[in-house]
Order: structure tokens, then C-alpha cells, then sequence
């Protein structure tokens, strides 16, 4: 070991003993599939190794441990995870040969619902954790080093909210001045085409202290825009302070509150838990930003029930109806899935039709996937391959057209501007309108941080660009 030595002045006592030089610091590389949730996740991982000497690295050769933090929703996610880890064997190996221990581990939805399948099908993994169990997380790597096998994926979902390190001041200001901020895991619905509460648990909601805690600290780091997290966010509950039951729309009045904070956003939503007091919160809270993702998946009354969505199309375009009427200015998006079992011409038909109707300014579309586990798989009348490509195609078309027309409508508004980043070309910066939509601006437009008044100049095909009034 490479040791360096003190010597005292003249004069001074005795020569200091020789005293090994620091050990170098332990790469961690991680890779986030799937959703917010995910990519929130995999920071709050990164902040717990932190706090356990690891760095993060880009260059996943240099990592001493890899870590896949991975999503289930779809059948080929899943299959990606294996096809990496497949390439990863081959690094670990050449790793191994020059000396170098590396740690391999998948985290995430993958991990909880395949746990110890994992390390069957894939040897090459050394530690399986599930999204609950973060907090555990250095000390299952250390176990690994010791030469376990770890698979850690039992929990008490309320755990994940105490243990969990509060980020870092550095790594914050690192990422920026947006965050994202988990109140609320897990799913109560049982949807039957998904897994998320075979993944996440039920539904358990964040305490309000801690809600607050760490959004001061983003605030006090720079984070001039937070998004608020869940898998049902909107189902979000806790006793405030008050002594009195809130809603997410208390909530987000009272994180309007935290100085620094100058915008809100939350996401993802489920028609049911839109309440009359979170609907007030679009009415009567500007901070709150004048977007929404409110996922209906089908606009078919018949594939809705087998999907256990327990709304109609009906409700559901009522719900639009009173959203609009209190902020005209919002722009909804939405996920669909096409090809769900049972699904015919007609019920597709009906899904064209709700995207007609409420004309969404962003929209996520997907063929169905079985997921084993899940009712669906089990279905009959599963939707051959072809006519779900065909389906999806016009889907994607009908959206396409959609949100260009938004995007163009822009053109000419003066909006205020919340700059991120620096932009991808020399002398520009990119910020992000209340819509979500990127809008590109001179680097002299302002600071980033600041939050600009700009009119739309024009709309390219994912981004707007804009000059300073």
C-alpha cells in the first residue's frame, strides 16, 4: 500500500508515524430503466452509497459495482435487463482477470417480482433488491464483498420512507434545479394488464414532515421546480400538522409555502382519486403548473371493466370537463394500451374517439403485454401481434397530430421561461415551459435558475425556441 509520511519542522517533536494514503474511491455505475419512479430511485441509491464512499461513474468498465435498476411493465423490458446482464458476464470476467472485484446487482421492479429466478437465470448477478428495500442497500453490497449471494426484497414498505438518506446538498445542485420528490408508493387498484402492486406494494403515503423536510433541502440547493411522485400520486394522504386528514391538494399549498420553490408538478395520477380539493389546487394555486397526466388507457366502457379501471369513458370526460373549467389553459396527457384482450374494432374505435374528444398535448401508447401474474395474462381473446402493431400505428398517428397542433399553437404566446440547462449547441440554453415543453433560448436570455418572460418564436419537432421580452 502507498503510504505518505509528516515531518515536523525543526524544532518540533518526534517525526509523525507513516500514515497509509486514503483508499481510492469505490465507481458505482447505474442504469435506470422504466419510469420517474425508477429514475428517482436510482438517485436515492446513489445518495445512499454515497454516504458509503461510492462515486458515480459513466464509464461502466471503470465501476466496481453495476447496479441495472430495472421496470416490469412490458415484457421486453424485462428481456433487456437479461440481454445486459448477458454482456455485463463478459466485463465481469475481464475485470476479474486484471484483479478488480466487481459487485453486479439488479434493483427495481424485475428485482421484486423475480428475486432469487434472477440469480438462477443470470449467475453473474450478485445482489437482488427490491424498490422497498434501498435503504439496505450498502450494507447488502458489503455482504456481497464478504461472499454472500444477497437477495433482499421482504419489506415493510413504511421503511423505505424513514431509513432513507435525505440527498446531498452537492449531488443536488449536480442535477439541477428540478427534483423529483416521492409522497406516495405502491398501487391499491389491481389493474389486470399491470404489476405494480405485485412490484410496489399497496398504496402507503409519505408522512408530511418528511415531505417537507426534503423539499426545504432541495430548496435550499437550488431546486426551483419539483415534481411529486407516485405510482397513484393523487391517492396521497397523511395528517398534517394541523392535527386535520390532508389530500395531495392540501399538500401542494402547503409546498408552495418552501422559499425557493417556484414551481410544482405531480405525476402519475389515476382518474379515481382526482378530488374536488386537488381540482381547487389547479384553480387556485399558480404554482401549480398548468399540466396533467391522467392516464385512461381505453376508451371502451367493455375493455375499461375487464381492465378493472372502475371508471367509464364518460366519467372520465367529466372529469376533463371540470379540470378545464377551472384552468382552461391545462394540457392533459395520457397512456393508452391497445390490443388488451378482447379488445375488438369497435372498442379501438372508441379509444380514437376519447383522444378526439379531449385532444391531448402529450400521450404515451403501448401494445398490451402480458405480464405473468396479472389477470390478463390468463384472458381470452388475446389480440394477435399484427393487428396490435396496426392499431398502435393509427394510435401514434391520431396523437402525432395532436400534440404538433398544440406545440404549433404556441407560436406567438408570451410565457415565463424556468431555465435548466445549457442547450445542446454553443450559445444556447434550454428551460422548460409550464406545458413540459423544452424551449430553446439565447445563452444571454438569463441564468440558469431564473425564470424568464419569452414569447414562442417558433416549433420545431421536440422543442420550441424563443426570445426575451
Amino acid at each position: 500500500m502507498e503510504l505518505s509520511t509528516t515531518i515536523k519542522p525543526v524544532g518540533g517533536q518526534d517525526e509523525a508515524l507513516p500514515t497509509a494514503a486514503p483508499e481510492p474511491a469505490k465507481k458505482v455505475f447505474l442504469k435506470t430503466y422504466g419510469c420517474q419512479m425508477n429514475v428517482y430511485d436510482s438517485q436515492r441509491m446513489g445518495d445512499a452509497l454515497a454516504a458509503d464512499g461510492y462515486v458515480p461513474t459513466d464509464a461502466i468498465e471503470e465501476a466496481d459495482l453495476v447496479l441495472l435498476n430495472t421496470c416490469h411493465i412490458r415484457e421486453k423490458a424485462a428481456e433487456k435487463v437479461y440481454s445486459e446482464l448477458g454482456r455485463i458476464r463478459k466485463l465481469k470476467s475481464e475485470r476479474a482477470q486484471a484483479g478488480l472485484e466487481t459487485v453486479i446487482g439488479v434493483a427495481g421492479c424485475v428485482a421484486q417480482a423475480e428475486g432469487q429466478e434472477i440469480i438462477r437465470r443470470s449467475p453473474v448477478v450478485d445482489l437482488v433488491i427490491g424498490p422497498q428495500t434501498y435503504h439496505r442497500l450498502p450494507d447488502a453490497v458489503r455482504r456481497v464483498r464478504s461472499g454472500e449471494k444477497v437477495v433482499e426484497t421482504d419489506y415493510a414498505i413504511e421503511d423505505k420512507f424513514e431509513h432513507l438518506p435525505q440527498p446531498r446538498k452537492a449531488e443536488v445542485i449536480k442535477r439541477g434545479v428540478t427534483a423529483f420528490l416521492t409522497v406516495q408508493e405502491g398501487c391499491d387498484k389491481f389493474c389486470t394488464f399491470c404489476v405494480v402492486p405485485y412490484t410496489r406494494g399497496s398504496e402507503v403515503s409519505r408522512p408530511v414532515a418528511q415531505i417537507i423536510a426534503e423539499a426545504e433541502k432541495l430548496a435550499d440547493a437550488g431546486v426551483r421546480e419539483v415534481t411529486l411522485l407516485g405510482q397513484n400520486v393523487n391517492a396521497w394522504h397523511g395528517e398534517g400538522p394541523d392535527g386535520k386528514e390532508w389530500g395531495l391538494g392540501r399538500l401542494l399549498f402547503r409546498l408552495a409555502e418552501v422559499p425557493g420553490i417556484a414551481r410544482l408538478r405531480y405525476t402519475t395520477s389515476h382518474p379515481r382519486d382526482m378530488d374536488d380539493a386537488l381540482i381547487e389546487a389547479h384553480r387556485d394555486l399558480p404554482m401549480l403548473m398548468p399540466y396533467l397526466h391522467l392516464p385512461v388507457q381505453s376508451g371502451s366502457d367493455r375493455i375499461l371493466k375487464a381492465m378493472n379501471r372502475r371508471h367509464t369513458a364518460a366519467d372520465y370526460l367529466k372529469l376533463i370537463d371540470r379540470i378545464r373549467a377551472v384552468r382552461a389553459d391545462i394540457a392533459m396527457s395520457g397512456d393508452f394500451i391497445v390490443g388488451f384482450p378482447g379488445e375488438t374494432d369497435a372498442d379501438f374505435e372508441a379509444t380514437l374517439e376519447i383522444v378526439r374528444q379531449v385532444r391531448y398535448a402529450q400521450a404515451f401508447s403501448f401494445k398490451y403485454s402480458q405480464r405473468p401474474g396479472t389477470p390478463g395474462a390468463d384472458m381470452g381473446g388475446q389480440v394477435d401481434e399484427k393487428v396490435k402493431d396496426e392499431r398502435l400505428q393509427r394510435l401514434q398517428a391520431l396523437l402525432a397530430e395532436h400534440q404538433r397542433e398544440f406545440t404549433v399553437q404556441m407560436i406567438g404566446k408570451e410565457i415565463e421561461l424556468l431555465i435548466e440547462k445549457p442547450g445542446r449547441q454553443p450559445g444556447q440554453k434550454v428551460g422548460r415551459s409550464p406545458w413540459l415543453q423544452p424551449v430553446i433560448v439565447d445563452e444571454t436570455a438569463g441564468e440558469i435558475g431564473d425564470i424568464i418572460q419569452v414569447r414562442i418564436m417558433k416549433a420545431g419537432v421536440n422543442s420550441l425556441h424563443a426570445e426575451r421580452m
